[in-house]
């Protein structure tokens, strides 16, 4: 199969970033050989984004019917037979893995081999023995998860977003080491499934990386939801054994727990791969080093998603697999966009793209706010926790925006292809939106802004000048 042939693209890794890749080079015409250590997919469908959002939509169900009496409707003796939960979140996996799988992939033109690869020169690797010639080649191998060098940690088994999908019983107590997307997201969720869920984070507040309305936001939810937030707690040890233990803070605290999910960042998996032997960098972190045209420091070899370090997205690694690929086969110097969405999926959900509301508002742009209190649907809905808020500058062009609600991640799409194309707000307020929708808050906000620039004191003045020049003109003609 492979044996005397140079490849026009090698793929390292079929997680997201290597699908497209691969995919993409072989639309062009490419001879792609995509390389893959255990099964395609990657981390979106096995352990990350398709499994996840399975979970989530069972907690949500549970905590949509606890909640139902606030729109009239008692729902009593709400239960959560959490292995049929399971099973739920394994059938999604299940519907949507054909679409990864070899087969698929051979379908569109790409060979497929399963092994671990290795660089052993700038233009060549080995799969499990078998030498690889290749004229470019892209790394998408990925990150995993990291656990800090906590005393004690790795007695205690500990889950992580990888293998938290082994669990076959709810934890009744359940300890969250991380305070971000990951932790917020699977720490609501099984507590919205029953567990005594405990997120436990080092920073001052949740989701630090989000404005401090979000995280004051998915906080309060957290707490609602019964989740014991302990925010500015430094975990210094762990005791206990696989079947339970207990967390110690800095402060003095402690956590019991029956399992304990650490959910603290991760970290570019290439370690074995043989960089060094093909000539590329990396950073101190592991990750590799890219130019912005996703190019490694040997010029055949480029690199996408999660392992360059970048935002650890499933849609960034998707766009600049295709990005480096083409690159590749092509000899194009196309380069990364700037401009990355991103959305934390806890219920209120977090949306944001470009520059947050602190930032806007550092750098003297203007940031326009308007509540959920203010949406109709979200007053019909009685679900009123949340806002949009847009930063535009002094020409009224979109630099960021941020969305916190139902869906929120579903309204952040016009908003990015907006900051993305330097859009005004004129343009998103002049723009018919469907009534009522969640994506009101956006299209209000902007209607706010122009409304506010209105009132402005000379553009006030001119317009009442136009009117009354308007209303002569009016009086002459009648005549």
């Amino acid at each position: 199969m492979t044996r005397g042939r140079t490849w026009d693209l090698l793929v390292i890794g079929g997680g997201t970033a290597g699908i497209v890749a691969a995919t993409t080079a072989a639309a062009l015409g490419a001879r792609v050989l995509l390389t893959e250590r255990e099964r395609t997919g990657g981390d979106c469908l096995w352990t990350g984004c398709v499994p996840s959002k399975a979970l989530l939509a069972s907690a949500t169900a549970a905590a949509d019917a606890r909640s139902a009496a606030r729109l009239g409707v008692d729902v009593s003796g709400v239960e959560v037979d959490f292995a049929r939960v399971m099973i739920h979140v394994k059938q999604a996996i299940a519907t949507i893995e054909p679409v990864d799988s070899p087969e698929t992939l051979r379908s569109k033109g790409v060979t497929v081999l399963t092994g671990d690869a290795v660089f052993t020169g700038p233009d060549r690797a080995t799969v499990d023995g078998r030498e690889i010639r290749f004229r470019a080649a892209v790394i998408a191998t990925g990150s995993g998860p990291v656990l800090p060098p906590v005393p004690g940690l790795a007695g205690v088994d500990p889950l992580t977003n990888e293998t938290v999908w082994d669990l076959t019983t709810l934890p009744t107590r359940l300890a969250v080491l991380g305070g971000g997307p990951i932790g917020c997201e699977l720490g609501q969720a099984f507590a919205r499934l029953g567990a005594q869920v405990t997120v436990v984070d080092s920073a001052d507040r949740m989701l630090a990386v989000e404005s401090e309305e979000a995280s004051e936001l998915v906080t309060a939810a957290l707490v609602r939801d019964g989740v014991d937030v302990r925010n500015g707690a430094r975990a210094i040890g762990v005791t206990g054994d696989r079947d339970g233990g207990e967390l110690r803070l800095a402060d003095g605290g402690t956590v019991p727990f029956d399992r304990l999910l650490v959910a603290v960042g991760r970290r570019a998996r290439t370690e074995g791969l043989g960089c060094a032997a093909a000539g590329v960098e990396l950073a101190e972190d592991g990750s590799v080093v890219v130019d912005d045209a996703l190019r490694t420091s040997n010029r055949r070899i480029w690199a996408a998603g999660d392992v360059t370090g970048g935002p650890r997205f499933t849609h960034v690694a998707g766009v600049r697999g295709s990005l480096a690929a083409s690159n590749a086969v092509l000899g194009l110097r196309r380069r990364v966009d700037p401009v990355v969405p991103r959305v934390t999926y806890t219920s209120p959900e977090v949306a944001s793209v470009g520059m947050s509301p602190a930032e806007g508002a550092a750098a003297g742009l203007t940031v326009r706010r308007l509540p959920h209190t203010e949406i109709d649907r979200a007053i019909a809905e009685d679900l009123t926790a949340g806002s949009a808020t847009l930063v535009h500058d002094r020409r009224g062009r979109l630099r960021g925006a941020t969305v916190i609600g139902p869906r929120a991640g579903e309204s952040l799409g016009e908003l990015t292809l907006a900051v993305r194309q330097g859009l005004r707000v004129q343009d998103v307020a002049g723009t018919t939106h469907p009534y009522p929708t969640y994506n009101d808050a956006a299209w209000n906000a902007a209607l706010a802004d122009v409304r506010a620039r209105l009132r402005a004191p000379a553009v006030r003045l001119a317009l009442r000048g136009l009117v009354r020049l308007r209303a002569g003109m009016d009086q002459r003609s009648a005549r």
